[in-house]
């Protein structure tokens, strides 16, 4: 049943370039062109595109979820997560005396952009803005990443389930929260 065909391939590549393109789009709307362009290249590196395209299906979710019910592991995402600053998994560091220090701003931005871009590839035409923040509120208490970034991470999410996605994406809005929640410690 998982195994690697041309289908599966061209339907996977689809589903990626789909996602890239949306998170390209919202990162140019919050200022970072440039991340937006370069974002998850690795999922092209065999090692990332060959497991996902084998555990694809026909791009309702995650290959990777497929992947990890199967194997119990997914190499593409130890990889990806490894090669991604947006990624929150990408700062945990089991070892060091602050285990998950806050990604800096423009990560977040890209992390906010690539969210909603996978929501919106994946749900297609059933994708509404209250979509992230329900799936967020699903999967939080399991994520090992800095409160702070917890919980700003739900303002937004709060925000955009009310007032949608370009009201809130807006560079200057998300800084003003990032200081206020991030930065509050520093001032």
């Amino acid at each position: 049943m998982y195994k690697l065909t041309l289908k599966k391939m061209w339907g996977h590549f689809k589903v990626v370039n789909t996602h890239r393109w949306k998170v390209f789009c919202l990162c140019c709307k919050v200022g970072i062109p440039l991340q937006g362009f370069f974002h998850d290249f690795s999922k092209y590196y065999p090692v990332e595109f060959f497991e996902t395209a084998r555990y694809f299906e026909e791009g309702k979710y995650s290959p990777i979820r497929k992947c990890k019910e199967v194997k119990g592991y997914s190499l593409a995402w130890i990889h990806h997560k490894n090669h991604n600053k947006h990624h929150y998994e990408y700062w945990h560091d089991y070892n060091a005396r602050i285990e998950s220090p806050p990604m800096p701003f423009k990560y977040f931005l890209e992390l906010l952009c690539d969210n909603l871009a996978a929501g919106e590839t994946y749900q297609g035409k059933n994708w509404d803005k209250g979509y992230q923040l329900t799936y967020w509120n699903r999967t939080k208490d399991h994520a090992i990443m800095d409160q702070r970034l917890k919980e700003l991470i739900t303002r937004v999410y709060e925000e955009i389930a009310v007032e949608g996605i370009n009201p809130v994406l807006k560079k200057s809005r998300l800084k003003k929260y990032y200081d206020e929640y991030i930065n509050k410690d520093n001032s």
